[in-house]
């Protein structure tokens, strides 16, 4: 798609332009090695790199325009130079314009928190599909227009790819538009110019401190994704969480809640929790569910809350509602024919997130049956939450054991030790140390009795493993089903 220049520009973001502006434009790239002839390219200052060191090699390439905020380097001939206060701001706006403003035509619902995501965006794109509507969706997962599945590398893509599919789908027909908005993207500005008709809020507790530094960072850059929605839209929010009245605060949107203790706009109550899903009843009504955990009816009642704000019909919701199933990797089961050992694979790689699905595997158990846990912590992450998750893992289960998760470029040994770092002498006596994953899991095969239930945590949906910078092939669902075949 050609466009020229000045039909991409926003001039309240720009200091000066130097060299032509009517130039003819093909491409837009922040990545410098993207780039090819009569492209764009975004300097951008990252978290770990300056895209200013890199504006002579996306020139050597064939850029024609270059959207810097400091012009410390040498001019090319015949190659516009774009001077800018916030090279973010500036592309956010050329994205927008070069895709024709594509969030304006679909009705985008973006979902943030820091658990929970993934299955509240999922489960509306399953809703919404059976409701006879052509659905996109946003996730960490992956990335679907209508049923054709389109691989996800971030939770939220940046401003330019993520202007690029919300484009894609407009194009395929869909009219609703699902999406993981993770608090990296918004502090990031990958957000900026999308034009949202409501915001979920799901939850918050401890996660991305190695980026954000503190808590208190983390909580902001979830609340100005809710301060940004214009006055035509809804925020609804968790109310039994303590933040979700913080989200509401500042923001222009229609104010909503869901909750199952407190009053709330959207209120559920469980009736049962147990391994064939949960009985709840919402706004009155009763109806089952093959999601599994508390944490599951919230998640449940979000999507509720989201499609009755879009029109549908209680009755409608419910009976589609309860005939789907949440999010790969997110409290999956996993079963083999002859083997009475049950396997879960689960995402959770925070405290809070570990924590829940350990009560949730407690109350739906029978109460013969122990339960072994398999947990690891990334690499180059927030290392404080290390202990924290071992500790959990211990006080929970009945036998743990701790491995590799991502260890990326860090010692899997030296994550292994801030993890043991958590636990005292007497919870060392019934937790293991693997390194190796695929061991790891093998062993708490090996270890589980006929009713046992063994939780594998911190990867769930992941395909890899990443180790010093490569990504091998690694399934947890795969690696635990041929564990348990091996028993049968």
């Amino acid at each position: 798609m050609k466009r020229k220049l000045f039909e991409i520009l926003d001039d309240n973001l720009i200091v000066q332009i130097i060299g032509d502006k009517n130039v003819v434009i093909n491409e837009l790239h922040l990545d410098s090695r993207k780039v090819s002839n009569n492209d764009v390219y975004f300097a951008i200052k990252g978290f770990a790199s300056d895209g200013h060191d890199y504006i002579e090699s996306a020139i050597a390439k064939g850029a024609k325009v270059v959207f810097c905020e400091n012009t410390d380097f040498e001019f090319t001939p015949g190659v516009t130079v774009v001077h800018v206060n916030d090279t973010r701001d500036a592309m956010a706006a050329a994205a927008s314009h070069y895709y024709d403003s594509p969030s304006e035509d679909v009705k985008m619902i973006g979902i943030t928190g820091t658990n929970g995501k993934t299955t509240v965006a999922t489960l509306l794109w399953q809703l919404f599909s059976k409701l006879g509507f052509k659905v996109g969706l946003i996730s960490t997962v992956e990335n679907k227009i209508g049923n054709e599945i389109i691989p996800s590398t971030h939770t939220t893509p940046d401003v330019i790819n993520l202007n690029k599919l919300i484009a894609q789908m407009r194009s395929a027909g869909c009219e609703y538009v699902f999406m993981e908005v993770s608090s990296h993207a918004v502090d990031q500005k990958r957000i900026v110019g999308i034009e949202y008709i409501g915001g979920v809020f799901t939850n918050m507790s401890h996660d991305h401190l190695d980026y954000h530094k503190t808590f208190k960072e983390y909580i902001w850059a979830k609340k100005k994704f809710f301060d940004s929605l214009p006055s035509d839209s809804f925020a609804l929010v968790n109310e039994d969480d303590k933040r979700g009245e913080v989200m509401l605060q500042n923001t222009s949107a229609k104010k909503l809640t869901y909750a199952l203790r407190n009053g709330a706009s959207y209120k559920a109550r469980i009736l049962s929790n147990g391994v064939d899903g949960l009985q709840l009843k919402i706004d009155g009504h009763e109806a089952h569910f093959r999601l599994v955990g508390e944490f599951n009816a919230y998640n449940l009642l979000a999507v509720y809350g989201t499609a009755i704000e879009l029109g549908f019909e209680s009755s409608e919701v419910l009976l589609h509602l309860s005939s789907i199933t949440g999010a790969e990797g997110r409290f999956e089961s996993i079963k083999v024919e002859g083997v009475g050992t049950i396997g879960i694979v689960d995402y959770a790689h925070t405290p809070d997130a570990l924590d829940n699905v350990l009560k949730t595997i407690a109350k739906v158990k029978s109460s013969d049956s122990k339960i072994i846990t398999v947990v690891g912590c990334g690499g180059d992450r927030d290392a404080t939450k290390r202990p924290k998750m071992a500790l959990i893992a211990a006080q929970k289960s009945d036998q743990c054991i701790i491995t590799s998760d991502n260890p990326r470029t860090e010692n899997p040994e030296a994550i292994l030790d801030d993890m043991e770092a958590g636990l005292d002498s007497e919870m060392k006596t019934n937790m293991l140390r693997i390194s190796d994953r695929a061991e790891a899991i093998q062993k708490a095969v090996m270890m589980a009795g006929e009713n046992d239930v063994i939780l594998i945590a911190g990867k769930g949906h992941e395909k890899y493993q990443d180790i010093n910078g490569v990504k091998t092939p690694f399934d947890d669902k795969q690696v635990l089903r041929v564990a348990m075949l091996g028993r049968s």
